[in-house]
């Protein structure tokens, strides 16, 4: 059985290749501009990532707030879509979240993966949007502890 690694990314090294991951697939799979996608939010952010053998897989941001945390970034590259990677990262994420007990959650989600989040109990608002050229819903989660 195959078994993925979840990080929090605080080396260098480790950066590096979340950058490479959103590049591989927002900046090329997506086609989103390295503008858009190196937006200056990621040296205030919290970066994670997923690995198989060392190997780069998948990344999110969070970006943090006084009354709330953005999650973004959420990427898997192509070949190990399908696999839970990106469920097993998202879950990473919220249990991070859930030590510092922020009460609200929120995220941009590509309309192609409301329903992921749907899964995890985060609530679509509002109308669709575009943000890079891409459809997105604004998303939110109220978590009570």
């Amino acid at each position: 059985m195959t078994t993925y690694h979840y990080q929090i990314a605080t080396a260098p090294s480790d950066l590096q290749k979340v950058f490479a991951v959103r590049a591989i697939v927002f900046i090329e799979e997506q086609s989103v501009s390295y503008e858009e996608e190196i937006d200056g939010y990621d040296y205030s952010s919290v970066h994670f990532l997923a690995t198989i053998d060392s190997e780069p897989i998948g990344v999110a941001r969070l970006r943090l707030f006084k009354d709330y945390v953005k999650i973004g970034r959420l990427a898997v590259r192509k070949a190990y879509r399908g696999q839970g990677i990106g469920k097993g990262l998202f879950q990473f994420v919220l249990d991070y979240i859930a030590q510092m007990e922020y009460q609200k959650i929120t995220l941009h989600a590509q309309a192609y993966l409301v329903k992921f989040y749907e899964d995890f109990s985060f609530v679509q608002q509002g109308e669709m949007f575009l943000e890079a050229g891409i459809e997105h819903y604004y998303m939110e989660k109220i978590v009570k502890y």
